[in-house]
């Protein structure tokens, strides 16, 4: 039975499916979720900015509701895989920008599984993050239409060589596409084509529009960058791309004015951590930016607008809410049953949204995920929030009622407080610590996926992020693998990824991008290759012309562990294979 099947027979009596499978009447809503990276709650105009520039999202802004006091994790995987699941990091396995601690565990339905089960389109156009490979991409995860590019940023190690923002390839439902103009600009409008599409078929969707911007490298058209020249350069740029998304919304709100999708559209907009760059100008008073475990690094922007779902007016709602909260609050709005056998962290925000007189119940958060140079969380390194009260690090006590910006820990002045935190913090850990290094591995073997391409992003607990690492950093890792059919497989080997065409030994030339450059990559003096699989082992002599060295292995079927080395001519250690092919030779289904 397929997973979609099974959310098909989970989901109860709250969304009608037609007996030939088609979607029910298109009264429902549809979604439009817009997620921006890396940008804070202070870097719009209308919560206090001086300098930036957001005539559309203050827009936006009035027309909506807006949740003041919403928390995310300070870092991106983690806000997209309780996102997508409405489940705490630590337990959806998505804890990490890398380090193998990315894939989003299968066993938690999916925002796009269950509402394409309910007979929902589904569309994401831009950054994933929660798995490069099979069976964690977005295709494999819910979403029946795809344009995306691989980890943490585009210029990642497991994304396309070269890419810079400009004219990029990404993918395609599964296959490279170049898409001509900047990458805000084609999420964008490869996005509102998709709409349209649904809209003419009057099928409800669920469009997921999580864009590369502002994350750096901070590439943005020069134009944007113009208006903030007196501002440091990184600002300028940082400050240009949101510029650009501002553009962008406008042109998005006129869309669906002219599509007739407006009214009916439940639109959010939020962010996906505290700012990384625009702090030195202005972060609403908080501290700490991207990563902090201050209220900088996680309180950030949160609006929704439905015109016709009967909301309260559009204003500030004070409660205190968080990402793992959106799941439940959309399934609600649109009446969608939650499958039997999901079981959220976060919970619906919907009677907030709809009565000024609600509230919610009292309650605890726990913000905690998985840092990048050290990644096997630990007992305590984490924020945990509770009405006016930060407990952060477990020794640090902030009264944010009286001390917004955390500057005075009151830990001695209020024991009970802090005794209070941390006995739930205890039984939060307690519910995650099981699985909390449980790492979920990539399948090789299946037909969806052959040839894999495995990158260093994935070696387990070991933090190999970005191109920049490929070019000029020697280390090593090993990635943790299911083997899903038994038999013969081709590995490749190479330092360079097979559209770079290099050399293993080589030396890689600088790349000028169309706003900025990549550095030149060191030459390695390469003269063998080994490999490790399970019990299979090789090793091969590496020539100054071999871009790739191919082992011929037979491998069973089961989990298994794979490690790679080049070595100098005096058989020390370089470095592992940044970028390991793996085909079978007789794929299963």
């Amino acid at each position: 039975m397929t997973r979609l099947l099974s959310f098909l027979l989970l989901i109860g009596g709250g969304v009608a499916v037609m007996r030939n499978g088609a979607a029910a009447p298109a009264a429902r809503p549809n979604i439009l979720l817009v997620l921006v990276d890396d940008q804070g709650y202070g870097d719009l105009a209308v919560h206090g900015n001086p300098v930036l520039k957001t005539p559309q999202m203050d827009r936006l802004h009035a027309e909506s509701l807006r949740f003041t006091d919403f928390h995310v994790a300070p870092m991106c995987t983690p806000t997209r895989g309780q996102l997508m699941t409405g489940v705490d990091a630590l337990r959806n396995g998505a804890m990490n920008v890398s380090s193998g601690r990315t894939n989003l565990r299968r066993d938690f339905p999916t925002m796009p599984e269950i509402l394409s089960a309910a007979g929902y389109r589904t569309g994401m156009f831009g950054k994933w993050h929660l798995g490069d490979n099979y069976p964690y991409r977005p295709q494999d995860r819910g979403f029946q239409e795809s344009i995306w590019y691989q980890s943490s940023s585009i210029p990642s190690a497991a994304g396309y060589f070269n890419n810079d923002y400009f004219d990029d390839i990404y993918q395609h439902n599964g296959v490279d596409r170049k898409f001509e103009g900047y990458t805000t600009d084609v999420f964008f409008r490869e996005a509102q084509a998709w709409m349209k599409q649904q809209a003419a078929r009057h099928e409800p969707f669920f469009c997921y529009l999580p864009l590369a911007a502002a994350h750096g490298p901070l590439f943005v058209p020069d134009r944007y960058r113009e208006p903030y020249r007196q501002q440091k350069p990184a600002i300028a740029s940082f400050f240009g791309m949101i510029a650009n998304i501002d553009e962008n919304l406008g042109r998005l709100d006129a869309f669906l004015r002219e599509s007739g999708l407006r009214e009916n559209t439940i639109l959010i907009f939020m962010t996906d951590n505290g700012t990384a760059t625009g702090d030195p100008v202005f972060n609403a008073g908080m501290r700490g930016k991207k990563i902090a475990l201050y209220e900088g690094g996680h309180r950030v922007p949160f609006f929704i607008r439905w015109p016709a779902g009967k909301l309260r007016a559009a204003g500030d709602i004070a409660a205190l809410t968080q990402v793992q909260d959106v799941l439940p609050t959309l399934l609600e709005l649109c009446g969608v049953a939650k499958p039997a056998a999901a079981k959220f962290d976060g919970t619906s925000l919907a009677g907030l949204l709809r009565d000024p007189a609600a509230t919610l119940p009292d309650r605890k958060l726990t913000i905690q995920f998985s840092r990048m140079n050290d990644s096997r969380p630990k007992p305590g390194d984490a924020v945990v929030l509770w009405k006016r009260w930060r407990l952060v690090s477990d020794n640090e006590l902030y009264d944010l009622a009286t001390d917004p910006a955390q500057e005075r820990n009151v830990i001695t002045q209020f024991p009970e407080v802090a005794t209070t935190l941390r006995a739930d913090y205890a039984k939060w850990w307690s519910g995650v610590a099981p699985r909390v290094h449980e790492i979920s591995p990539i399948h090789l073997g299946s037909a969806r996926a052959n040839p894999t391409q495995l990158s260093p992003c994935d070696w387990v607990d070991v933090f190999f992020d970005q191109q920049a690492q490929v070019r000029r950093t020697k280390k090593n890792g090993a990635w943790s693998l299911v083997v899903e059919h038994a038999g013969d497989y081709e590995i490749s080997l190479r330092r360079w990824p097979v559209e770079a065409d290099a050399p293993i030994t080589a030396a890689m030339p600088a790349y000028q991008g169309v706003d900025g450059n990549f550095a030149a990559g060191d030459a390695f003096p390469v003269a063998s290759a080994e490999i490790k699989i399970g019990d299979v082992r090789g090793q091969q002599s590496v020539g100054g012309e071999d871009k790739v060295v191919t082992f011929n292995v037979t491998l069973p079927r089961g989990p298994a562990e794979m490690q790679t080395w080049f070595r100098d001519a005096a058989g020390q250690e370089i470095a592992g294979a940044y970028y390991v092919y793996v085909r079978a030779m007789r794929p299963g289904s």
